[in-house]
């Protein structure tokens, strides 16, 4: 399919005065042009250039509306992130213990004779070693298009999970990526605060920072616009997934955000404006994952490239948009791509973020 790449050049008002080079992301937007999706959101932050914006491709296919970089989509897995930081919120002040078990919260919930919520910690599910298994694995998720229009609660997803046999793709560190850890550390939250987690990331997150581009959707299956829609191919045709009811992602993954927003959590997260020094120490507290990179509370240590370190996390959904961004240490670079469909190999994106990290001035 043709592809068109566009870079929409704005400069964030505290960009440094000194000469910005813009050929590292002419580059990346070259690359990424040539990975085979309809088309891709970037946004792109280093200490010389500010913020920049553009895009690959197109945002609609059935108007031809090409992508500028200021679309919204669904960020799936990052809101991991925003939870976990929430969880470390109430940690710091004296609400959650990250020592303290499920059970210690809500009593009987896990438990059975293949799970017990007693010997199951909070930085457990943070960090995915609680040994608990994805309720996607559930047969109700077998197919996927007669849930589209679900509502789902988060103990749903929960009891969905409890039936099934523990993960068998462990890694040597206890670790297995599974979407129940999160929804079940969102009803912790409700259980501490009495507010769902949409309403705390909300409070404590979104209003603080001033996002008002990224927002927690509920039963609405439509995306604000401008949107970037996303595709499957199903039967060799191209079908447009967009609208979906992702209430089931809960604390799991269903923020709906900008790359603009989202750079602005990451900047703040990672130089210390959410979390106190304690709690971002733990955040960053990582085990080895299935693919050999490092896994903190809800925070990725990416390994695609060691110079310079980068955190992140990436995202995917049954909707089949897709979020992968990395920022370095102190934030003063950053990558942050939100992407159409889940049909790419992800070790071609990897490598294009990496480049484009490394080589950011």
């Amino acid at each position: 399919m043709a592809l068109t790449a566009s870079l929409g050049m704005a400069p964030a008002a505290s960009a440094k005065t000194r000469e910005c080079d813009t050929k590292p992301i002419e580059t990346a937007l070259s690359e990424l042009g040539k990975i085979g999706v309809p088309g891709i959101a970037v946004t792109v932050k280093s200490p010389n250039c500010g913020i920049w914006q553009g895009g690959v491709g197109l945002a609609d296919r059935a108007t031809g509306r090409k992508v500028v970089g200021n679309e919204f989509s669904r960020i799936g897995s990052d809101t991991k992130t925003w939870t976990a930081t929430v969880v470390l919120q109430l940690v710091a002040e004296g609400k959650i213990d990250l020592a303290d078990t499920v059970d210690h919260y809500l009593p009987g919930l896990i438990r059975n004779d293949k799970y017990d919520g007693r010997t199951i910690t909070i930085r457990q599910l943070l960090q995915h070693t609680s040994g608990l298994p994805d309720y996607l694995g559930n047969d109700y998720w077998k197919d996927e298009e007669a849930r589209r229009w679900d509502h789902i609660e988060p103990l749903q997803t929960v009891q969905q999970a409890l039936p099934l046999d523990p993960p068998k793709d462990r890694a040597p560190s206890g670790f297995a990526y599974s979407n129940t850890n999160y929804n079940l550390a969102g009803l912790i939250v409700t259980k501490v605060t009495g507010r769902d987690i949409g309403t705390e990331i909300t409070e404590r997150i979104i209003k603080p920072l001033g996002l008002r581009d990224t927002y927690w959707p509920g039963d609405d299956v439509t995306i604000r616009k401008p949107d970037l829609r996303s595709y499957k191919w199903v039967a060799g045709a191209v079908v447009d997934r967009t609208e979906w009811n992702t209430t089931e992602a809960d604390a799991s993954g269903e923020l709906i955000s900008t790359g603009a927003d989202t750079t602005t959590f990451w900047t703040a997260l990672l130089t210390g404006k959410l979390l106190a020094p304690a709690q971002l120490a733990e955040m960053k507290k990582t085990v080895l994952d299935n693919a050999g990179e490092g896994y903190g509370l809800g925070i990725e240590r990416y390994g695609f490239t060691e110079d310079p370190v980068t955190w992140g996390h990436s995202g995917s959904m049954l909707s089949a948009h897709e979020f992968r961004n990395a920022f370095t240490e102190d934030a003063e670079r950053g990558v942050t791509l939100l992407i159409d469909t889940d049909e790419y190999e992800s070790e071609d994106v990897d490598r294009i973020i990496g480049a484009l990290i490394h080589d950011l001035r």
